[in-house]
């Protein structure tokens, strides 16, 4: 990949990743939940779901599954039920602030975090649309593809890795100061609604004809 190309996808990265989504919502959801030391985890788990995203367009399973309509109806409603499941937890989330990492009994598992912040790409064939849409315009068909999809996967990683950690931390330290239990039950529900919003998005998206 020629450097002036990456570059133009460089910045576009930028705004794949600042862009409002589900992604996002998961993101301060977990700051505020958690703080941004063990809600960051979360983001870990966002990005080895863009990276399976990539695998699956990369050996072209994302073809597949776009061109395929029960396949592409199975993926949308696994994540549309996700998605919506997110946001009753969230929404029957307790008004209380975050736990200290100290005490941290009962919390949810980094290891959860990580798997929550996966399900959310993976399952989402919007992500699957996009890059079989976008990806291409960047690729050189007469070079290594496969090198090609590693910078590509590495540049999105990175830009994740760093607004995510924005979204994380305003959450974390923002929204968290607010500690009265009225403010936290709305602050949840907020996030709760989001989630189930993000939900009937993704249940409205259909496949590319």
């Amino acid at each position: 990949m020629e450097f002036s190309v990456w570059l133009a996808f460089f910045a576009a990265s930028w705004a794949i990743s600042l862009s409002p989504g589900a992604g996002a919502i998961a993101a301060m959801s977990s700051g505020l939940n958690h703080g941004f030391k063990r809600g960051y985890f979360t983001t870990f788990g966002l990005v080895l779901g863009i990276t399976t995203q990539i695998i699956f367009v990369g050996a072209g399973l994302g073809a597949l599954i776009a061109a395929s309509s029960l396949g592409f109806a199975i993926v949308k409603w696994l994540g549309v039920a996700y998605l919506v499941y997110l946001g009753v937890q969230q929404w029957r989330a307790p008004a209380k602030p975050m736990v200290a990492e100290s005490d941290a009994s009962g919390m949810v598992t980094r290891r959860q975090l990580v798997l929550r912040g996966w399900a959310i790409n993976a399952v989402n064939p919007k992500g699957t649309v996009f890059l079989l849409a976008v990806v291409p315009q960047f690729l050189d068909l007469h070079a290594s593809l496969a090198h090609q999809y590693l910078v590509i996967g590495a540049t999105l990683c990175f830009t994740d890795l760093v607004v995510m950690a924005g979204y994380t931390v305003l959450a974390a330290r923002v929204l968290s100061a607010l500690r009265s239990e009225r403010h936290l039950k709305a602050l949840n529900r907020t996030f709760g609604s989001l989630f189930i919003a993000a939900g009937a998005l993704l249940a409205t998206f259909k496949r590319a004809a």
